[in-house]
């Protein structure tokens, strides 16, 4: 018997109903049952598990939520979604503001500046795991770029996404929420740029649910040899009733190509937030990876970057901002499989109210890694006396001839620093932000695309209340 809108939970029942309800190959139907056999097997994450030792999810209620089978009308979306034309004609400012910082970049929507806006080379958009439109501008088209829903590109595309989904940068088996992903997984998005071609312009993701609803969109990223591009994905909704997103992200980027990647996740602070991201980079090749953690209940997140070519490098951006009881936990791992490598990692997260943020970080060094170069950074600005801080900074090193350094701060607000400043004119909070944003500074100037710095920079100062 069909499944319903109204059903709840991930029984098999459910499963199979979600089944019936697509049209998929055969590969990717047993792929999926051996997800959820997975999921049925592996215990729920709880405080004995080391990497889940500071992240209470007791409170969790899986049974309250289900895979939407059908798609929701047009009407429904959300406002800071992006119509199929780009169109901003009818997208109310005030939510916007609060949902999608990147869209008022990417639209000119406000008082952006004109100098910082973008032009994209394609979108997409997703509602409840289901996606909604997606457009790519027709000169790379023809140069062999697919770009759009993984949904309508599986069955357009059988063998190139086998030969990519959950192989080399996915793992279904890692937890209960991998499993749970690999089996539901839908209204995903893929980026395949073909040998040698260069998209300057950025592609947008947008992705957002309706309160009380899930997301298990997965997107998947593969550049070819010598390939360059710059995807920008962002995450939002939820709203009162929350919601519930369990994601993944699998990128490949190869022979000496160039990814720049921009994660947002602004989601409604009721949302319960797993993710899976794994990227792996080939010999030669360089990929920029420039993360923003601003929303959600509770946060859960595996960063994972393996170099495994000769020559590769990778840097990593984080901006974290948590407020009232807000709990953010990013688990991030640089893994150096292949010698002559480069990797940089610079989180900083600002803290105010109850909130809390743990950093877990981990340099994994081969045998035979050797020149390995590898740095990792977490600093940490509390603006509440109720605020807490976990860093874990570590290193695993099995090779010689290498260079791997890590490091932690945790500080408060400088208190003469505010008064030097409202000795100058400026309200306590005025100066609070100004200090806030200089804090953040420092990763703001590794990203190189101006419209995501402004939109961070934004989306934080807006966030900041009166500091005591």
């Amino acid at each position: 018997m069909p499944q319903t809108e109204t059903a709840t939970g991930f029984t098999p029942e459910t499963f199979e109903a979600f089944l019936a309800s697509r049209d998929e190959p055969t590969w990717l139907t047993e792929q999926r049952r051996a997800a959820f056999a997975a999921f049925g097997e592996l215990p729920q994450p709880h405080s004995g598990m080391e990497e889940w030792r500071r992240t209470d999810i007791r409170l969790l209620r899986l049974d309250k939520y289900a895979p939407a089978l059908e798609r929701p009308a047009v009407d429904s979306l959300p406002a800071a979604l992006l119509t199929s034309g780009g169109s901003t004609s009818s997208i109310d400012e005030d939510l916007l503001d609060q949902t999608a910082p990147l869209v008022e970049q990417l639209t000119g929507v406000g008082d952006t500046p004109a100098e910082t806006r973008l032009a994209l080379a394609g979108q997409t958009a997703a509602l409840n795991s289901h996606s909604i439109s997606s457009q790519l501008i027709e000169e790379h088209a023809k140069q062999g770029v697919i770009f759009g829903s993984l949904d309508q590109v599986v069955t357009q595309h059988p063998d190139l996404v086998q030969k990519y989904l959950f192989t080399r940068a996915g793992d279904l088996r890692y937890d209960r929420f991998a499993a749970l992903h690999a089996a539901f997984w839908s209204g995903g998005t893929i980026l395949y740029v073909p040998q040698g071609v260069r998209i300057e312009q950025p592609l947008y993701i947008q992705s957002s649910i309706t309160p009380g609803s899930a997301d298990f969109g997965h997107t998947l990223v593969v550049l070819e040899e010598g390939a360059e591009a710059t995807l920008l994905a962002e995450l939002s909704g939820g709203e009162e009733a929350g919601g519930l997103h369990c994601g993944g992200v699998e990128i490949i980027v190869g022979r000496g190509a160039f990814l720049r990647y921009v994660n947002l996740q602004n989601w409604d602070n009721t949302v319960w937030h797993f993710a899976h991201h794994k990227a792996l980079v080939e010999a030669d090749a360089r990929l920029q990876w420039t993360v923003g953690a601003l929303g959600s209940k509770v946060s859960k997140v595996n960063q994972h970057v393996a170099l495994v070519g000769p020559g590769a490098n990778a840097q990593v951006n984080g901006v974290m901002f948590a407020e009232g009881r807000q709990h953010l936990d990013y688990h991030t791992l640089q893994h150096h499989e292949a010698k002559s490598c480069r990797s940089d990692l610079l989180y900083k997260g600002g803290l105010q109210d109850q909130s809390r943020m743990v950093w877990r970080g981990m340099i994994k060094v081969d045998p035979g890694a050797d020149k390995t170069d590898g740095y990792q950074r977490n600093d940490n600005l509390m603006l509440s006396d109720d605020a807490r801080a976990d860093s874990i900074p570590g290193l695993e090193i099995e090779a010689d001839d290498v260079i791997c350094t890590h490091g932690a701060t945790t500080g408060r607000v400088d208190d003469e620093q505010i008064f030097y400043l409202q000795a100058r004119g400026l309200t306590r909070n005025e100066a609070t932000r100004v200090i806030v944003a200089g804090f953040f500074q420092q990763v703001f100037d590794r990203i190189t695309i101006p419209s995501v710095r402004e939109a961070l920079g934004h989306a934080i100062r807006r966030r900041i209340r009166e500091y005591e």
